[in-house]
């Protein structure tokens, strides 16, 4: 077994590097195989990577990866699938970053601005975070505050504070971190993740206290994050997926929308590596099973979870 794998064969997915990428390898039967920061960082040669993947015999039955941003903001409206492969279209809630004057000026309404603004009057202070102690306690208290959010049970609630540091120094060499600050105490914050040519920033978390949600932290923080990035030359700020499958918008998207986030859609290869792999590829099993399902029914299934964590965990949301 490649020394990588070692110790790993009792996780969910194994990990380990082809060609300079961390590759992480999940499912059953059928193997996927995708980089480990998927959406953070893209393949600069993925004829080599997927060479090297068949040489490895790890038995990776599909590859998948995401294409890159084009490297102007100008030519998002022009984005082509690049590569030969089976391909799905893939979507990302995409910013493009010029100057915060740009940002705030002409990209967003002026509810979100609002907003920003009424974080400020209430004495919120916005600002870059050094990755310490200090700031890994912050995150702890906020990841602990309530048990449930957005309705269903918060993933990160009752970790220990060693855990949640673990969680957080992931890629710290190209991590930016910025806090919204209450009489000095971490009431939010986002943790941005760049690609390796620092064309783009990625949020990895974005995580206010409910308990403060008059004061409106959640969209100063973004404020924060148009400025760290403009200052960088950063040239895209990334809030995940705009839309997931065939959800149609909720708040969520709304939020992105307004904040000045476009969907962006960008092709995904799935590249079958075995006799499995193209099997499983002709019988569309690379999609998620959700993905097979009418829209209505996924509408309706959407809504009997969310009576039932509503039922389940009554009384459970922070007052």
């Amino acid at each position: 077994m490649p020394a990588p794998l070692r110790g790993l064969v009792a996780e969910r997915w194994l990990t380990l590097q082809v060609c300079g990428n961390d590759i992480r390898v999940e499912g059953w039967p059928v193997r996927t195989g995708r980089l480990e920061l998927d959406k953070y960082e893209f393949l600069e040669d993925p004829g080599a990577t997927i060479d090297g993947l068949r040489k490895s015999g790890i038995g990776i039955d599909i590859f998948k990866f995401l294409q890159r941003l084009p490297d102007m903001p100008e030519k998002l409206a022009e984005i082509r699938p690049k590569y030969d492969y089976p391909m799905l279209w893939d979507n990302l809630a995409v910013l493009p970053v010029t100057t915060f004057d740009h940002w705030w000026n002409h990209q967003i309404r002026s509810y979100p601005r609002n907003r920003a603004r009424q974080a400020e009057k209430k004495g919120v202070v916005f600002r870059e975070a050094p990755f310490d102690d200090r700031l890994v306690h912050g995150i702890w208290e906020i990841y602990n505050e309530c048990p449930v959010r957005q309705g269903r049970p918060f993933v990160h609630y009752g970790k220990s504070v060693e855990t949640v540091r673990g969680i957080s120094e992931t890629f710290l060499d190209r991590s930016i971190f910025i806090g919204a600050y209450l009489d000095d105490r971490l009431i939010g914050f986002i943790k941005l993740v760049t690609d390796h040519k620092r064309m783009q920033a990625c949020m990895m978390h974005i995580v206010s206290m409910m308990q403060h949600r008059d004061k409106a932290p959640t969209n100063a923080l973004i404020a924060q994050a148009v400025r760290s990035c403009a200052e960088r030359d950063i040239r895209y700020l990334v809030y995940q997926n705009f839309s997931y499958g065939k959800k149609e918008e909720d708040s969520l998207s709304h939020f992105k929308e307004i904040n000045g986030f476009q969907r962006i859609d960008l092709p995904r290869y799935y590249v079958p590596l075995t006799g499995i792999g193209r099997a499983a590829l002709a019988l569309g099993l690379h999609r998620r099973l959700i993905d097979h399902f009418p829209k209505p029914v996924i509408t309706r299934l959407r809504e009997i979870r969310a009576a039932w964590y509503n039922r389940k965990l009554q009384g459970s949301e922070a007052p």
